[in-house]
């Protein structure tokens, strides 16, 4: 339970959670503090009392499957009966007729981009900045230190950069090149330089010419060589002076990529949940506000983490947005984050954070909904998350259609 509650209306509100509601999320949305309370004074007074007759509805459910289920113990079920017996109790519902919906202001990384998800606990800072900023991640570095690449016959992981691993690791680089993004008729094993572009068109062939989108150039050659798969974007990174295994000295001799590629960056998780829920244990109003904050800062642009490792001090924050140069010469940013997705709690759990008029415990869920929502508003203007002005929310543990009444 919080330490100390103040009244606002007919809610009870910990002092931790008001604070900051009051002093960190409120400021800059265009919502007062009044507007704010009020209606989340008004909304949870109207929503909680049909929440818990569906949450015992759900339970009076889930004691008849169990009846069912105990009488019919080591016999065999027919699939039929218990069907019918599923929509007699309520638990399946009628299909509907077909219908369509239509969608607007949907960020690509939900409509076109197909990518992998992650998902954090939002209460870890550094979890949840490494998740937002896994966006981008170097191929070479993922190779070398996992299991994609066999360990067998000298090519083991250690605390020394080991050359024997390092080729294949660059073998199979290039063949991944090859597969997804190849040459008319060479091979990505077979560039010997550093390619050009030259009045904004590549020299190298592409079978596919339209998978070339961008560049960068430094010092006069071509330091970042951008193609796309699938909506998916592949950063081929070149320096000259790079040398294998980082060496610089006369030990590096003979060392240097044929084409100066020191890495390959692929556009990797596409899309990250920031989980308020499963993968967190937020048990009081402390703990709820420390998850808001994370969100908060998520929202503003400015979560930091500071840290210390091997000895070594570091600071995580989220990663700017990455800029090139497109072939038709004109400049142009790619997200340089995941787009993030937040997930409330679901409608089962309540929180001590706020006590309603008659003592309870408001829904977790409802309170999330209102917090979350508020923190977006801040994205709205700085666009460090969505770039259409919209919110993702993951909502868990609906249970059947009349749940989704709640949201509307």
């Amino acid at each position: 339970m919080a330490k100390k509650y103040i009244s606002a209306g007919n809610l009870s509100i910990a002092s931790e959670l008001l604070d900051f509601v009051n002093n960190e999320l409120l400021p800059g949305t265009g919502i007062s503090k009044k507007k704010f309370w009020v209606g989340l004074d008004k909304c949870v007074h109207e929503l909680a009392p049909k929440n818990k007759n569906l949450l015992e509805f759900r339970e009076i459910l889930q004691k008849k499957i169990d009846i069912w289920h105990r009488d019919k113990k080591g016999k065999k079920i027919n699939n039929k009966k218990y069907f019918n017996f599923l929509k007699k109790i309520g638990y399946l519902k009628k299909e509907r007729k077909n219908f369509q919906i239509q969608t607007k202001n949907v960020d690509n990384e939900i409509s076109t981009i197909p990518g992998p998800q992650l998902v954090v606990p939002v209460m870890n800072a550094r979890y949840a900045l490494n998740a937002a900023n896994a966006r981008w991640g170097s191929l070479y570095d993922a190779l070398y230190g996992t299991d994609v690449i066999s360990e067998a016959n000298g090519s083991e992981r250690g605390g020394k950069y080991n050359y024997i691993r390092g080729e294949k690791v660059i073998e199979y680089a290039r063949n991944f090149l090859d597969k997804n993004v190849p040459l008319k008729k060479e091979s990505w094993k077979n560039i010997l330089e550093i390619p050009k572009v030259i009045n904004n068109q590549l020299n190298l062939k592409l079978k596919n010419p339209k998978q070339f989108v961008g560049y960068i150039k430094k010092l006069n050659h071509l330091s970042s060589l951008l193609l796309v798969n699938n909506n998916l974007h592949i950063d081929i990174r070149f320096d000259p002076n790079y040398t294998i295994g980082g060496l610089k000295d006369k030990a590096a001799a003979g060392l240097q990529d044929k084409a100066a590629i020191c890495d390959i960056i692929l556009e990797s998780a596409i899309t990250t949940i920031m989980d308020h829920e499963d993968s967190v244990a937020a048990v009081d109003a402390e703990d709820k506000v420390h998850g808001y904050k994370n969100w908060l800062g998520l929202m503003k642009g400015d979560l930091e983490y500071r840290g210390e490792k091997n000895g070594k001090k570091f600071k995580r924050k989220l990663n700017p947005d990455r800029e090139y140069i497109a072939p038709d010469g004109n400049k142009f940013k790619l997200h340089g984050r995941a787009l993030m997705l937040n997930r409330n709690v679901g409608h089962l759990m309540t929180s001590p954070s706020i006590l309603l008029k008659d003592g309870s415990e408001i829904p977790e869920g409802i309170m999330d909904a209102f917090i979350t929502t508020t923190a977006a508003i801040h994205d709205f203007k700085n666009k460090k998350n969505s770039r259409k002005n919209s919110l993702y929310i993951v909502k868990p543990k609906m249970h059947g259609p009349m749940k989704l009444h709640l949201l509307i």
